[in-house]
């Protein structure tokens, strides 16, 4: 793989900033190529060239806070990463979900509804093995794979959307059906 240049790196950064918070004051809808481009010092082509566009632009908003909360549940401090007893790593992973969630609602919600099975990509996949190993450490007769499915379901963008539910109602929630599980 290339390494990406010092100068492109910058107007990516600048970008993926620029666009993240057009995002957050004016949601998925607000979200126009050429306001991109103005907030961000960069030319339009640059931007198209980059992206592609929108859903590039968002799916790149996606994967940079996707990276980051994937290295806090896989390497970071305890309870979210290793080190602390499987029951509380559920519980921050599904709170730290949950949050990731809900700071990127309008994206989500774009990327897990573009096709049929869209929710059920990379991430999906990498989230679901994480669960299935902590539950089969706390209870190693269940079937791991069901339980890390029935948890993820809540955590659904369209679902959090159409029931319009807080973030504190769903880590409640969670709470509530850990409780079951340890």
């Amino acid at each position: 793989m290339a390494r990406e240049r010092a100068d492109a790196a910058r107007n990516r950064a600048k970008i993926l900033a620029a666009a993240a918070e057009i995002v957050a004051t004016a949601g998925m809808d607000g979200l126009a190529m050429a306001d991109v481009a103005a907030a961000s010092g960069v030319g339009v082509g640059t931007l198209y060239r980059r992206f592609g566009d929108r859903s590039g632009l968002a799916y790149a908003l996606i994967d940079e806070k996707e990276r980051e909360f994937q290295q806090a549940f896989l390497t970071g401090p305890p309870p979210l990463g290793p080190g602390a007893p499987a029951i509380e790593r559920v519980r921050a992973f599904l709170q730290a979900l949950t949050d990731r969630t809900f700071a990127q609602l309008d994206l989500l919600l774009m990327a897990e509804t573009a096709g049929e099975f869209a929710r059920f990509g990379g991430a999906y996949e990498a989230y679901h093995q994480h669960l299935a190993l902590l539950i089969a450490q706390i209870k190693p007769e269940a079937d791991a794979g069901f339980l890390a499915d029935a948890l993820l379901a809540p955590i659904a963008a369209n679902l959090i959307a159409h029931r319009g539910r807080e973030a504190s109602a769903v880590k409640a929630g969670f709470d509530a059906l850990l409780a079951g599980l340890g």
